[in-house]
């Protein structure tokens, strides 16, 4: 199986720049989840993020909250989650990167957790509530049992943070491109711009750029300034759930090889 990091260290080396969309499984339902990762891994994704729908999403914007709220109402469970990643015939080769809130895991045990996504054939892990201090445990953990755990710099880090969060991350460095919750801009912040380049004095590691990228332009500019990856969310999630499951998985599908070919 392909790890996330080798993934996009191959098209770091190559001069490019992954693309790694965002889906919340279950909505609208779970056969349109496995269907939507299909149609993601054939016009252009490079690694997908998976959101495991939480009660309490803290980072999400209005879009994914509500696609987690209706996911909810249907009684998705990690469980339903994982048997998707477990079918999903591409993860050999597209990494699915699982992104869930602390709590679940802390239900359920550390160790057991990293163990049941693991033999899902899940290869990374974004938690977006857990602070550093207190990565050092599942960090180590997810290392013996073989997930990646992908930390986030937001945009008011320190120095100093930017540092300790570029030594500690795994498979990437997720960086905020904004101040607050997940959701669609219309434009980028010239604050990433020099965080990337900040980064850059600091790691080699891939740096992924998320939280606000809606459209293929904004993917061309975050490649422009330096980016590893862009990581869209909200505006694959609005797409998959409007109109019927036929004309939503479409709508992904050409956005997805639009964004593949402004990064390309």
């Amino acid at each position: 199986m392909t790890s996330v990091s080798d993934r996009l260290k191959t098209i770091q080396q190559n001069s490019g720049c992954a693309l790694i969309p965002f889906i919340t499984a279950g909505d609208p339902g779970l056969e349109t989840t496995a269907k939507a990762l299909q149609v993601l891994a054939d016009n252009g994704a490079d690694a997908i993020e998976l959101g495991v729908p939480y009660s309490d999403p803290l980072a999400d914007g209005p879009t994914i909250q509500a696609a987690a709220t209706r996911a909810l109402q249907r009684g998705v469970k990690l469980e339903d989650v994982l048997e998707i990643v477990k079918k999903f015939p591409h993860k050999t080769e597209i990494p699915i990167i699982l992104f869930t809130y602390y709590n679940p895991i802390y239900y359920r045990g550390a160790a057991n957790f990293l163990q049941q996504i693991k033999e899902a054939g899940v290869a990374g892990l974004v938690i977006p509530d857990l602070p550093l201090e207190e990565s050092e445990n599942l960090l180590q953990l997810a290392t013996n049992i073989g997930i990646e755990v992908t930390l986030l710099v937001a945009p008011t880090s320190s120095e100093e943070r930017i540092k300790a969060i570029a030594e500690k991350s795994q498979g990437f460095i997720y960086l905020v491109s904004v101040t607050g919750v997940t959701g669609m801009r219309t434009e980028m912040s010239n604050r990433v711009k020099d965080l990337l380049v900040e980064l850059r004095t600091v790691t080699d590691k891939p740096i992924g750029v998320g939280f606000g990228i809606s459209s293929p332009e904004q993917a061309k500019q975050v490649k422009a300034w330096g980016a590893d990856a862009a990581i869209v969310g909200s505006a694959f999630v609005k797409r998959l759930a409007q109109g019927t499951t036929e004309e939503g998985l479409k709508a992904i599908g050409e956005f997805c090889k639009s964004l593949k070919e402004a990064i390309s």
